[in-house]
């Protein structure tokens, strides 16, 4: 399908350009919906909204929490959304893909607890007691994207040709070994019990974007205890899920932000039709999602694609680094109708849905569309909160999102946290943020 830029003027003009591609995409005027609480692990989430983890480099010399990090919590929590995905946290230093991401350690941890501080008190004073925001953070390994002091220092579980072909580095990634990842798992448990300190609501164990995680699921081609047949290859994903409970207790959630579908040809892409890459097979996912529920994970957060490789797969755009190969609104179905797959198959287990931020101001009708039909339990913005930190805010209180405040899909963002800049929204937070980028970018 010919990539178009967004130039919808109504809803209909959206529906109507569904049809014509042939789209299955669910919209709905209902936007009570988004009110019904909503409860995990007998935690309340006051609302139906959610803010996905945003990555901002902008972390102290000490991996704390810095200003600007603070600033954007603060707006996230005034925002209204019920659910706080924090953003990416290393559990070890060599994981990180920025100097400037936060990483979480018995020395900076009053940073981390001042922070949760700040959001539950920033929500109270604007909504009240009874509106107080769940926060998952979320603990990472960048794997191949890791850039501890700036520059790739990948390290990867097996090798891609994908990648290589774009990054030309894996001569000098090393293949993480089966002793290594064991004793990362153990790495993992260690951030864990100290986001459980700090005070988050429960973490993430991230498995997208084919960071570490993500790519030992698809590390059909890697040997030993960590690859090869599907026990192999979630077995480091499964392994930490049953530390990381063990030591934290069920008193904390236990969630992934995992990834259904790499959109990369077999044997090096997760979720994939070994026959057409371009097509999902939701085999696998579905079958891990399952296993991830016997061993308590009440809540994943479900994404596509590569940000690093495939963008558009992720967060359909209207400018990037390449003219896609599908309609935006093709992404958008993918992405929705994909995760609906699992809502459905596990109607018990807390999904936030993903895919809306392209539809600008119209993204609520579809976003509604979803909650209807089963399709997620939870409706996650990530750009869009970025650009419009009170989206939820406008959602519940007015029915509907400002044209002039949306988020207008131009990847700005993107560019700067690729380059391990301070990262927001040029556009709608230019005060900020275009001067970051202007020094960038020129």
């Amino acid at each position: 399908m010919e990539f178009k830029t967004f130039h919808y003027k109504t809803l209909n003009d959206i529906k109507e350009e569904a049809e014509r591609l042939g789209l299955d995409l669910k919209f709905s005027d209902n936007m009570d919906i988004f009110l019904n609480e909503a409860e995990v692990c007998g935690v309340r989430i006051p609302n139906r909204l959610a803010v996905h983890p945003m990555e901002g480099c902008d972390g102290d010399e000490d991996e704390s929490p810095g200003l600007l990090t603070k600033r954007r919590y603060e707006r996230f929590a005034r925002g209204g959304a019920g659910l706080i995905w924090f953003e990416a946290v290393a559990a070890v230093p060599e994981g990180k893909a920025s100097p400037r991401q936060l990483h979480i350690t018995e020395n900076n941890l009053s940073g981390f607890e001042d922070i949760i501080k700040l959001i539950k008190k920033s929500a109270r004073e604007v909504y009240g007691q009874r509106h107080e925001p769940v926060v998952i953070m979320q603990l990472t390994h960048s794997g191949r994207f890791s850039k501890p002091r700036g520059t790739f220092e990948p390290v990867i579980a097996c090798k891609n040709p994908f990648m290589e072909n774009k990054y030309k580095n894996e001569d000098i990634a090393r293949i993480i070994t089966d002793e290594e990842l064991e004793k990362l798992e153990d790495e993992f448990v260690k951030a864990a019990l100290l986001a459980k300190k700090a005070g988050f609501d429960g973490v993430d164990i991230k498995a997208c974007h084919h960071y570490l995680a993500s790519e030992l699921l698809s590390a059909f081609t890697r040997s030993g205890r960590y690859g090869g047949d599907f026990k192999g290859r979630t077995r480091f994903l499964l392994n930490m899920v049953d530390k990381v409970r063990d030591a934290v207790g069920k008193d904390l959630i236990l969630a992934s932000r995992l990834n259904i579908y790499d959109g990369m040809a077999y044997p090096y892409g997760w979720g994939v039709d070994k026959e057409d890459y371009l097509k999902p097979d939701f085999t696998e996912p579905l079958q891990l999602a399952g296993l991830l529920w016997e061993r308590g994970v009440r809540m994943l957060d479900i994404t596509m694609g590569t940000p690093y490789l495939n963008p558009h797969v992720n967060r359909p755009y209207d400018q990037g680094d390449y003219v896609p190969p599908e309609h935006p609104l093709e992404g958008a179905a993918r992405m929705v109708n994909g995760i609906g797959v699992i809502q459905k198959a596990y109607p018990e287990m807390a999904i936030v849905g993903t895919g809306y931020t392209y539809l600008r101001h119209f993204s609520p009708y579809l976003a509604a569309g979803s909650l209807e039909n089963g399709l997620a339990t939870l409706i996650g913005f990530g750009r869009m909160a970025l650009a419009y930190p009170d989206f939820a805010a406008d959602i519940l209180n007015k029915g509907e999102l400002s044209s002039r405040k949306s988020c207008v899909c131009c990847s700005k963002c993107a560019k700067l946290l690729r380059a391990g800049a301070n990262t927001g929204c040029v556009v709608r937070d230019a005060e900020k943020y275009a001067p970051i980028y202007k020094e960038v970018f020129g």
